[in-house]
């Protein structure tokens, strides 16, 4: 699952990429790859610890 949401931001970067690349962009496209792009985005990013509750267990601690 950890491979997904690479691959769903790299092909998503490359989905905008192209729709930009026309003069006349397909709005549909681009909006697609940008939504792809933040899917995976946020699918490693619920993956990483907060830092709040890093700094709350280390003050726990003492």
């Amino acid at each position: 699952m950890k491979y997904l949401n690479y691959i769903l931001i790299i092909i998503g970067a490359f989905v905008a990429m192209y729709a930009k690349v026309d003069a006349d962009q397909n709005k549909y496209l681009l909006i697609a790859g940008i939504v792809m792009l933040m899917i995976g985005v946020y699918r490693i990013s619920k993956t990483i610890p907060s830092r709040n509750d890093n700094e709350n267990d280390q003050n726990s601690d003492v």
